[in-house]
C-alpha cells in the first residue's frame, strides 16, 4: 500500500510541475522569447471576460496513473487473475491520471477585447494574473507567435 501512496504523490507533483512549465501569463516569457523583437501596439480595453484555460495533457499523468493502477491491480487475486487485474488497473489508472493532471493544471484566464489605435479590434486570451478594465489604456505585444496584453 505504501507504493501506491508514493506513486500517487508523484502523480500529483508531476501534474503540478507540468502546470508551472506551461504558463500563459501576460508576464511570463519562455527562454526562446528572450531577446526577440516584439511589435508594440497601443489600444483601449473594450471588454474583459473570465474564461477557463484547460490544463496540460502530457504523458506524465497517464504514465503515473497507469503505474498506480497497475500496482493496485496486481495486489488483487492471484495467478492469471492478478495479471488481468494489473492490466485493468493500469488502463483505469492511466485514464484517471490523465484526468487528474488536466484538472490540477487548469487555470483561470481572461479574454481581453481591445480596440487598437489603428481602429482594428482584437481579442487576446491569457492567464488572469493581471486585472484589466474597460476603458483602460494597454499595450499589445506581439512576436514569435505570441500576443499578450500588458499595462
Amino acid at each position: 500500500m505504501n507504493k501506491i501512496k508514493l506513486v500517487g504523490a508523484l502523480l500529483v507533483l508531476a501534474a503540478a510541475l507540468g502546470g508551472c512549465a506551461s504558463s500563459m501569463s501576460g508576464g511570463a516569457y519562455s527562454r526562446s522569447q528572450a531577446r526577440q523583437t516584439q511589435e508594440v501596439q497601443m489600444g483601449v480595453v473594450e471588454s474583459v471576460r473570465q474564461v477557463q484555460l484547460e490544463g496540460t495533457k502530457t504523458p506524465v499523468g497517464t504514465v503515473a496513473g497507469a503505474a498506480v493502477g497497475g500496482i493496485a491491480g496486481s495486489n488483487i487475486g492471484g495467478g492469471k487473475g492478478s495479471t488481468v487485474a494489473a492490466i485493468i488497473g493500469a488502463v483505469a489508472g492511466g485514464l484517471a491520471g490523465s484526468a487528474i493532471e488536466e484538472g490540477v493544471t487548469k487555470k483561470p484566464g481572461l479574454e481581453i477585447t481591445v480596440t487598437l489605435d489603428s481602429g482594428r479590434m482584437i481579442a487576446v486570451t491569457q492567464e488572469a494574473d493581471e486585472q484589466f478594465h474597460p476603458g483602460e489604456r494597454v499595450r499589445i505585444l506581439t512576436g514569435g507567435g505570441v500576443t499578450r496584453v500588458t499595462h
